[in-house]
């Protein structure tokens, strides 16, 4: 259609649908590049060609699509923001959580992501987290203990087995030359494994199975203790606040009875000899006080002065 000039006649029903349809798209597109691009001349009559105006629509198509969810999304944060409660300030503690989380360093910021989904994934609550986590660190430690100690002695036997094939002896239908030749060289170089290899061979190998089949019995009795020590008794910082007033109450009444026992440290150990010294020392005190009064009333009496002798005529 595009090589036909505009002013021929089009006689085939089919092709003037086609052209109905062509030009209604082309209508279509005129429209939204005007509405998106007011002062652009439209599309120029060389470009009015099929290719052009498939991916036209498709550029339209698509922007509508775009424009239609932004529109979904801006009504949806709207909706939002209405619902969520309004307070003029926020409050103390956000603040003090801001505050916080803004000082963390990058290492602190991490972990503490890591305990908050964490804490989310595990079933426990977030006060029994820190033993959840022990727990688990504990038994992956017993764990991988008692793996270490089996692979060791598997290693162990293993050795043991190859070199014990190493160093079986001959058969009895090859014969050495050494068997051939002496018997005393073949005793002096030949050798012979102990008789009770094979006996240890295979207790050896009883106590792995052993051990192996005690290890889902010593798990559960591991997830049984871990369970009864996640009962234990909360403590919380209230309770930890009046036991440290206690106990600084407690500290002070021992620093006043260390001052009162301070005054009797001169004392002997001996209660009757204490109870002489200190009967000692109270008389020595009323004698120094008997004494200071003898002296402030000798100063009294020097300083006051006499009275006249007689009445004169």
């Amino acid at each position: 259609m595009s090589h036909l000039p505009p002013s021929s006649a089009i006689f085939s029903p089919s092709i003037a649908r086609a052209a109905a349809s062509q030009a209604k798209d082309w209508s279509y597109i005129d429209t939204w590049l005007s509405q998106k691009f007011p002062n652009r001349p439209s599309p120029p009559q060389f470009e009015r060609n099929p290719s052009t105006l498939r991916a036209l629509l498709s550029l339209a198509s698509a922007n509508e699509q775009a424009d239609e969810q932004r529109t979904l999304l801006s009504s949806l944060e709207s909706s939002t923001l209405s619902s969520l409660p309004r307070s003029s300030s926020p409050s103390p503690k956000d603040l003090i959580l801001s505050s916080l989380i803004q000082s963390l360093s990058r290492e602190g910021s991490l972990a503490l992501t890591t305990l908050s989904q964490l804490s989310l994934i595990l079933p426990s609550p977030p006060s029994t987290l820190p033993e959840s986590i022990i727990s688990l660190s504990t038994q992956l430690h017993a764990l991988e203990t008692t793996i270490l100690r089996l692979e060791t002695l598997t290693s162990h036997l293993s050795s043991l087995t190859q070199s014990s094939q190493q160093i079986s002896p001959p058969s009895p239908g090859r014969p050495s030359s050494s068997h051939s030749d002496s018997p005393e060289s073949s005793s002096q170089t030949g050798y012979h494994p102990p008789s009770n290899l094979a006996i240890s061979n295979l207790s050896t190998q009883k106590r792995i199975k052993t051990l192996g089949a005690k290890i889902p019995e010593l798990k559960d009795r591991l997830n049984s203790i871990s369970k009864q020590s996640s009962g234990v008794k909360e403590i919380s910082f209230e309770e930890l606040r009046k036991e440290e007033e206690l106990y600084l109450g407690l500290l002070e009444e021992k620093r006043a009875l260390d001052e009162q026992l301070a005054s009797f440290s001169g004392l002997p150990t001996d209660l009757d000899a204490a109870r002489q010294e200190l009967e000692g020392l109270r008389e020595e005190l009323r004698r120094v006080t008997e004494r200071r009064d003898e002296v402030f009333e000798g100063l009294v009496e020097r300083e006051t002065p006499k009275k006249g002798g007689g009445i004169r005529r």
